[in-house]
């Protein structure tokens, strides 16, 4: 008996710590953005967009299909990159969550 706590005791602690290890080591890209974002002028943040835009309409007019499997991966990380970089140019917006919504819905029906 005293065994198998062990084993499960293990299990768990070793669980925690890989989970720990993999936070500590994360890299938040989005972060870097948006420092960068608010050292620029209003002017600066729209002409970065309008880059960003130019940069994906090149990329969806591109012909991937000559492109080998690395190349696709690059063009996606830069993507992605792309996309997190307009985010934090952008502003962000409003998030409502479901609780949020229902809470509304609910008032709109009493008030009417």
């Amino acid at each position: 008996m005293k065994k198998k706590i062990y084993l499960i005791a293990m299990t768990m602690l070793l669980t925690v710590a890989a989970f720990n290890s993999n936070a500590a080591t994360f890299d938040d890209k989005k972060d870097a953005y948006k420092e960068a974002a608010a050292n620029m002028t209003k002017e600066q943040k729209e002409a970065r967009v309008e880059e960003i835009k130019s940069r994906v309409e090149e990329i969806k007019a591109m012909d991937k299909s000559q492109l080998n499997k690395a190349e696709k991966k690059e063009l996606k990380s830069e993507l992605k990159e792309l996309k997190h970089e307009a985010q934090a140019m952008g502003g962000g917006g409003i998030y409502l969550s479901v609780g949020a919504i229902i809470i509304i819905i609910l008032v709109l029906i009493l008030i009417l």
